[in-house]
């Protein structure tokens, strides 16, 4: 980088580096509040929580991206929930095809999404509303009570501790950012979906793939709802098709994209910054159990920090007169 790109480079990841000042802060609060200090225990169930709803906000991020909005991001949680309890069980071969399974299902429920936005021509976010109820109805059917199990190896492989000490949620969510979003972001389709977020007639004029940049961020959408899923029936080591889950984690997932930095009009924003708005986003609760605020109160204060994250989010939209000057 030449010395003269860091005010651009500054700019760029302004939104990431907010993210994660704030949440730095945040954390550091509860920490050092907490009743039983920062143990082990605490931060491995910090993490825990944290990288859960960071996954469901990377899925989230790939289609915002784009200038849409995947709103069965959290039904394909609920749907790859109640399959890995059934079919993530047995011999390691099992538990192996098992986990295929599952993820295979979310990249199919991401690209049916895709296919119906593409080729159907309809707003994403009618098409994922529809899409979130008919995988709604899919976890229903495979799960009418909660129940099921998952293997215990696979399960504390992913929540547990590694040498005692570092939680294996952050090394899942540092090897989904290596595998899938930095090859993603220097891609071809990538490069792609900034282009159709930032001005999507500009790109097809340009000879941008847009079709198969959305193919694609929607089926890695889809996909990475799925590990979120997969992560946690080793959580709880049950499924369950709980509606009520599932709409939580979507209305979440947007939450985290915008203290991230994202912007919901596309073509700006990063994977890295939603990551840091979920863990802020999570830290809000965990800051609000610590100074043992009602919790009755809690989803009121939730609901005040999103809706401002939203109002924020939209503020610099406001102070243009040209949207293009956004990317300029």
């Amino acid at each position: 980088m030449a010395r003269g790109d860091w005010p651009y480079r500054l700019r760029e990841h302004r939104g990431t580096l907010l993210a994660l000042a704030a949440f730095g802060v945040m954390f550091a609060i509860y920490a050092t509040n907490h009743p039983a200090g920062l143990n082990a225990n605490v931060a491995n169930t910090a993490a825990n929580k944290g990288v859960l709803l960071a996954i469901v906000a990377m899925a989230q991020t790939l289609v915002v991206l784009t200038s849409g909005i995947d709103l069965s991001v959290g039904m394909v949680l609920v749907l790859a929930n109640c399959l890995a309890s059934t079919i993530v069980v047995g011999s390691p071969l099992q538990v192996a095809l098992g986990v295929v399974g599952v993820l295979a299902t979310g990249a199919l429920c991401g690209a049916i999404n895709a296919l119906i936005v593409i080729v159907g021509r309809l707003q994403p976010i009618v098409t994922t509303i529809a899409t979130g109820a008919v995988y709604y109805g899919a976890a229903l059917a495979l799960r009418r009570v909660p129940g099921g199990d998952i293997d215990g190896t696979l399960g504390d492989a992913l929540t547990g501790k590694l040498w005692g000490w570092l939680p294996a949620s952050l090394v899942l969510l540092l090897a989904l950012v290596l595998l899938v979003w930095l090859p993603y972001r220097r891609s071809e389709v990538g490069r792609a979906a900034y282009a159709i977020g930032s001005a999507e007639v500009a790109a097809y004029m340009s000879g941008v793939p847009i079709r198969r940049a959305k193919f694609v961020a929607y089926t890695l959408s889809g996909l990475l709802a799925s590990v979120a899923g997969l992560f946690i029936t080793c959580i709880t080591s049950s499924g369950e098709a709980s509606a009520a889950n599932g709409n939580t984690y979507t209305l979440y997932s947007i939450a985290a994209v915008v203290l991230g930095g994202v912007s919901l009009f596309g073509g700006s924003g990063s994977a890295i910054g939603a990551i840091f708005g979920a863990l802020m986003f999570r830290t809000i609760g965990d800051l609000l159990f610590v100074f043992d605020l009602e919790p009755l109160w809690q989803p009121l204060f939730q609901g005040v920090v999103l809706a401002a994250a939203v109002c924020l989010g939209a503020l610099r939209l406001l102070r243009v007169r040209n949207r293009l000057d956004l990317y300029g």
